[in-house]
């Protein structure tokens, strides 16, 4: 993603016809930071979300926003629920959170309108509730590509393993459902083995060794997410002796959504084919800059952006900002551009 200036807030930013109106809040561009603004880290047990959560910090102080210390729901919504709580009782003037089970959030959504403080959702959609922006990839889209890349690499025939995500997050429902309907669509011949895994990768470990046990000649595998499924997918076949070169014929054709540098780096190997880049920077970068817009009175309509995006209206007036994702191959895994080829430098 292309790194594009901020504007701040002593300048009415205009994001190339996404901005309907401007306005001012307490504190709006005069340094001393505009928040206070609370932030929840749905986990930190994946390298794609440990990524997100280290960029959190960096672009608060670079937009000048006051953040408080960030929490830590561990993927448990009764958790992130508690610690909304205890942001608002601390005077939290906007919230960003991550729900990964976006249909028990919806009452909180409901208690956080009541008082007036907006909500940025990161990375998923909630099913119901009011969300002043969503900053998130268009994951039918992750779906799709990955369907197509592995449709023209298989040449239409063959088997593949799907690692499903969670089916109550839309993000895993929006995967599943673009892949599953892309392959039936347009490789009838590809015969789909999907294994729900709750994004976790020994769920995922053991569903492959199951299919290869049940299927020695798999010749593809769709990861949802590289962050969780990447080393032990890679563990399972190194043990049963399918980690075999790309110009081998017998190679198991692997695309991923993510994004991470070990996915650059199994690419590079020839161990995996292909990923889907999620923009773990641009998440934080933009998810902090419309919390901060929220605080200050903006308001923002459909229609691309200045960063490379569309904002589109996902719904009952619910703004969704899809960075995008590019695909990710050994033709241009070493772009400079690509976040994870900035990650510790």
């Amino acid at each position: 993603m292309k790194r594009r200036s901020i504007l701040t807030a002593a300048v009415c930013l205009a994001l190339a016809g996404t901005l309907s109106a401007c306005g001012g809040g307490a504190g709006a561009g005069n340094g001393s930071g505009v928040g206070p603004i609370g932030i929840d880290f749905p986990r930190a047990d994946t390298d794609f979300w440990n990524s997100y959560n280290t960029y959190v910090p960096k672009f608060g102080t670079e937009l000048g926003i006051n953040l408080m210390q960030p929490t830590n729901s561990q993927n448990d919504v009764a958790k992130l629920v508690a610690n909304v709580q205890a942001m608002t009782s601390q005077g939290a003037k906007a919230v960003v959170m991550a729900p990964q089970d976006t249909g028990a959030i919806a009452t909180t959504l409901q208690q956080l309108e009541q008082k007036n403080i907006p909500v940025v959702s990161v990375d998923t959609r909630p099913d119901k509730g009011k969300t002043y922006m969503v900053v998130r990839a268009d994951n039918r889209a992750y779906g799709e590509q990955s369907c197509r890349f592995l449709g023209e690499k298989l040449g239409g025939q063959g088997k593949v393993v799907e690692f499903q995500g969670s089916l109550s997050s839309v993000n895993g429902r929006d995967r599943s459902e673009a892949f599953e309907a892309c392959m039936k669509q347009n490789y009838p011949g590809i015969t789909v083995f999907a294994e729900p895994t709750d994004w976790e990768g020994a769920k995922a470990a053991a569903a492959l060794q199951t299919r290869l046990t049940q299927h020695p000649d798999i010749k593809g595998i769709y990861m949802q997410a590289g962050g969780a499924f990447l080393a032990p997918t890679l563990q399972v076949l190194k043990s049963t002796n399918h980690l075999l070169p790309a110009d081998d014929p017998n190679h198991i054709v692997i695309v991923s959504n993510d994004g991470i540098p070990q996915e650059y780096e199994s690419i590079r190997k020839g161990e995996i084919d292909a990923t889907m880049s999620q923009p773990a920077d641009g998440y934080a970068r933009w998810a902090l800059y419309y919390a901060k817009a929220a605080v200050e009175g903006r308001t923002f309509s459909p229609g691309p952006t200045d960063h490379d995006s569309t904002i589109v209206d996902v719904g009952g007036g619910r703004l969704e900002d899809q960075l995008p994702t590019p695909l990710v191959t050994k033709d241009n895994v070493d772009d400079p551009n690509l976040w994870g080829n900035q990650v510790g430098k």
